[in-house]
């Protein structure tokens, strides 16, 4: 039999989970070949963000697609990062590069919308951003480099004056 304290608990910890966004950006189906025949799996690349700033990026790997997708989701709650906001665009502009990915990342006025990718639309929407111009530089379109050079980008904004 639970205590009410412990009934109250289970509902805070409910609350706190149901304000993650979560957004999967991309399942890779990834095939291993052994003497026994192929074996099928499948990775899936999620970001998860709490709308106020706090977002994390994981590459979830499993049998099967919704397993996949909970460890990318799991993992990503545990590796957040807070972005510095200024109201609902960035402060400043900024790059950032991870392999063949090169992006820019300006702000924009309020009412302008998130101007981006896909892949930067999800991380944009899960940090809580609403107002941003993007444009990813290079010809790689990568997504898992994609999202690590957004986050590159976005860990050296500073705070608004």
């Amino acid at each position: 039999m639970k205590t009410p304290n412990t009934q109250q608990q289970n509902q805070d910890t409910q609350s706190q989970e149901k304000a993650f966004l979560e957004k999967v950006i991309f399942i890779n189906r990834v095939t291993k070949v052994t003497k026994g025949g192929k074996n099928l799996g499948f990775s899936a690349l999620v970001v998860v963000g709490d709308q106020e700033g706090a977002v994390g990026y994981a590459l979830g790997k499993a049998n099967e697609v919704a397993e996949a997708i909970k460890k990318g989701i799991k993992k990503a709650k545990k590796r957040l990062v807070v972005i510095n906001k200024k109201d609902t665009t960035i402060p400043h502009e900024v790059y950032g590069r991870f392999g063949a990915v090169s992006i820019l990342l300006k702000p924009a006025l309020q009412g302008t919308g998130v101007i981006a990718s896909s892949t930067i639309r999800a991380i944009c929407e899960c940090a809580g951003i609403h107002d941003i111009l993007t444009k990813v530089l290079k010809k790689s379109t990568n997504p898992i480099n994609v999202v690590k050079a957004t986050f590159l980008a976005l860990s050296q904004l500073k705070k608004a004056a």
